[in-house]
C-alpha cells in the first residue's frame, strides 16, 4: 500500500517536472517584454534626435509635436473623399496598395517560372544570366519613360516600372533554390522512375518553395519602394502622389507623417511574409 503511493507521487512529481509549459510561456513573456522595451527605447532616441534636429535647424523641420498633431488628423479620418485631390490617407494607400500588389503578382508571375527554369537547367542560366545582371541594377525611374510609351498611361507605367524592378529577388532566389536541391533527392527521383509533372510537385517545387517564399519577402519590399517614386512621377492619387504634394503645399508635417505611414505599412508587409517564410518548410 505504502509502495503503491510512493509510486503514484513519484508519477506525479515526474510529470511535474516534465511539463515545461509554465516556465515556457514566462519566458517568452519575458522576452516579448524586453524586446518591447528595447524598440520603445530606440524609438525614444529617435523622436529625442529629431526634436534636437528641430531645434538647431530653427524650426525649419517640424517638430515631433507638431508632426504627430497632423499625424492624428490624417489617422481619425481616413475614408474623407472631398475630390480628385483631396483624398483621405486610407484611400491613398488603397489606391497604391492596388498598383503594388498588381504590379507584385504579375512580376512573380514571371520571376517563379523563369526562375523554375534556370535553376533546372544549365543552359536556360547561361542564357538568361547575364540578362538578369544587365537589367537588375537599372532605377525604376529609367523605366518609366518606357511604361510611359508603351503603355500610354502614367498609372499603368507605374505598375510596370514595379513589375520590372520587383521579378528580380523573386527570380534569383527561385533559381537558387532549385539549383541547391541534393543531388540525393534527385538521385531517389529518377531510381523510382519519377515522371517530369512529379518531380516538379514533389521534389524541385517543395523544396524551393522557402527560397521563393524568401524572394517574394524582398520582392514586395522592393515594389513598396518603387511606387513613391512611381507616383511622384505619374500623379494622380496616391501615398507617393501624397508625398509630392505636401511637399508642393509647403506642409513637412503632412510628407513626415506620410514617411511615418509608409514605414508602418512596409513593415506590416515585410512581417507579413515573415510569419508565411517560418511556416513553409520542406517535408522530405
Amino acid at each position: 500500500m505504502i509502495m503503491a503511493i510512493t509510486t503514484t507521487l513519484t508519477g506525479t512529481e515526474k510529470e511535474t517536472v516534465k511539463d515545461p509549459k509554465p516556465g515556457m510561456l514566462l519566458k517568452r513573456t519575458m522576452e516579448v517584454f524586453v524586446n518591447l522595451a528595447y524598440s520603445v527605447s530606440g524609438f525614444g532616441l529617435l523622436i529625442a534626435l529629431w526634436y534636437i534636429i528641430t531645434v538647431a535647424s530653427g524650426g525649419e523641420l517640424p517638430s515631433p509635436a507638431a508632426t504627430f498633431t497632423v499625424f492624428w488628423d490624417l489617422v481619425k479620418d481616413p475614408f474623407y473623399d472631398l475630390g480628385p485631390n483631396d483624398k483621405g490617407i486610407a484611400l491613398q494607400l488603397l489606391s497604391s496598395l492596388t498598383r503594388v500588389f498588381t504590379g507584385f503578382l504579375l512580376g512573380s508571375f514571371v520571376a517563379i517560372p523563369v526562375g523554375l527554369v534556370m535553376g533546372a537547367s544549365n543552359i536556360a542560366r547561361r542564357i538568361f544570366y547575364p540578362i538578369v545582371q544587365v537589367l537588375k541594377p537599372v532605377s525604376p525611374l529609367a523605366w518609366f519613360p518606357i511604361g510611359l510609351v508603351a503603355f500610354q498611361s502614367a498609372a499603368d507605367a507605374t505598375i510596370f516600372i514595379i513589375v520590372i524592378t520587383s521579378l528580380w529577388p523573386t527570380l534569383i532566389n527561385t533559381a537558387f533554390g532549385v539549383s541547391s536541391i541534393p543531388d540525393d533527392h534527385r538521385n531517389v527521383a529518377k531510381a523510382f522512375g519519377f515522371s517530369r509533372w512529379k518531380y516538379l510537385t514533389k521534389v524541385l517545387i517543395p523544396f524551393s518553395l522557402p527560397h521563393i517564399i524568401t524572394g517574394l519577402r524582398l520582392s514586395i519590399g522592393v515594389a513598396w519602394l518603387v511606387i513613391v517614386a512611381g507616383e511622384m512621377l505619374s500623379g494622380g492619387m496616391g501615398i507617393g502622389f501624397f508625398v509630392w504634394d505636401s511637399w508642393n503645399a509647403l506642409s513637412l508635417e503632412k510628407v513626415i507623417s506620410a514617411i511615418l505611414i509608409i514605414g508602418l505599412v512596409g513593415l506590416l508587409l515585410d512581417r507579413g511574409f515573415a510569419a508565411l517564410e517560418k511556416r513553409v518548410t520542406y517535408a522530405a
